[in-house]
């Protein structure tokens, strides 16, 4: 496979998404970032806007996400549409990395969660770079397992995600430029 052939899925947001973004672009990666109209980011390299009728695409029960993730979420129009592109992110990415903290109930925290719960639901290769952790770890179906290896994770499907918080620290910036240099140089 050669570099130029893989595309980026993101949604341009402020911290990781814009991070995964600027290193797409360095790379010579094609860049796909799935926004609303009104929605505050930062990227406006391949800005896709969703209208409503795909916005419906991806949506879910809020109630449904709230469960699964064992916390409440806001009933905003705002959220929702969050959501909803978030769907556009995972569904196009054969790969899912994201960026974030792993809680004690195996979810990811913040909103970013529901992409890699919504990953999980779809049996994707998911990658998550623990801040806290200051390490990456790969879902095995059941559980989070620590990468070992400094050369892991390597993105090898054309089509991939990258996702996380928006308080990105300087080792999740450092982790994505390292995703990038072991994935393209």
């Amino acid at each position: 496979m050669i570099k130029e052939d893989f595309i980026l899925f993101s949604g341009g947001a402020k911290g990781a998404e814009a991070e995964f973004g600027a290193n797409a672009e360095q790379f010579g990666i094609e860049e796909v970032n799935f926004t609303f109209e009104g929605h505050s980011i930062v990227r406006q390299r391949g800005l896709r806007v969703l209208n409503h009728e795909e916005l419906k695409n991806g949506d879910v029960s809020l109630e449904y996400v709230s469960q699964l993730m064992n916390r409440r979420y806001t009933s905003t129009n705002t959220f929702r549409k969050v959501l909803q592109s978030i769907w556009y992110q995972i569904n196009n990415g054969q790969e899912i990395y994201v960026i974030g903290e792993i809680l004690e109930d195996k979810t990811i925290k913040g909103g970013t969660g529901w992409g890699a719960e919504f990953a999980k639901l779809c049996n994707k290769p998911l990658w998550v770079f623990d801040q806290k952790r200051d390490v990456w770890f790969n879902w095995n179906q059941a559980d989070w397992i620590e990468c070992k290896s400094k050369d892991e994770p390597i993105i090898k499907h054309i089509h991939f995600a990258g996702t996380g918080t928006r308080f990105l620290e300087k080792n999740g910036k450092k982790a994505i430029k390292e995703l990038f240099e072991q994935s393209f140089s």
